[in-house]
């Protein structure tokens, strides 16, 4: 019988309870399936300055920023401001580079799986009356230091402490 490694030997102690259980059923992702795409919803006014858009998740009421797959052929870009038109009815214009990105653990019915997510600013134009989640998700505009600490992932947060909008 040949040594077994155990898959957790490499991680950091406090990262031990987050590693991926294996799927079930032969279910694996390929890897350029693991990633999803945000966008980092802004607009600058002249009381408040620049806000950040937050959104509670669905299943925990955690912050985030909106976001998801891409489809199939779909630019991350395009991903992004989809996202943010159906988790909040935002429509605006969106940098096609992404600003940075974070990755965080996704439960899934099958185990979890560590995403990378690409982070795409997209300037508010306005706010459609009616969206497909409209009611199921709270919506916040935040200054973007008080946004930072709200949300989980600490490279979220530094992505959004740091945050200048583009030209």
């Amino acid at each position: 019988m040949g040594r077994t490694r155990n898959r957790n030997q490499n991680v950091a102690p406090s990262r031990k309870l987050d590693v991926a259980r294996k799927p079930e059923k032969g279910f694996e992702l390929p890897e350029t399936d693991r990633r999803q795409a945000a966008a980092l919803v802004f607009r600058i006014s002249e009381e408040r300055g620049l806000e950040i858009l937050l959104l509670s998740s669905r299943r925990t009421g955690r912050a985030v920023l909106p976001k998801g797959w891409l489809n199939a052929g779909e630019e991350d870009y395009k991903a992004a401001a989809r996202e943010a038109y159906e988790e909040a009815g935002i429509v605006g214009r969106i940098a096609h580079k992404p600003v940075g990105s974070y990755e965080y653990w996704k439960e899934l019915t099958t185990g979890s799986m560590l995403l990378r997510v690409d982070v795409y600013p997209l300037e508010v134009e306005h706010q459609r009356k009616k969206w497909p989640e409209q009611g199921r998700r709270e919506l916040r505009w935040c200054r973007p230091t008080d946004a930072a600490k709200m949300v989980a992932e600490p490279a979220l947060a530094a992505l959004i402490r740091w945050f200048t909008p583009p030209d």
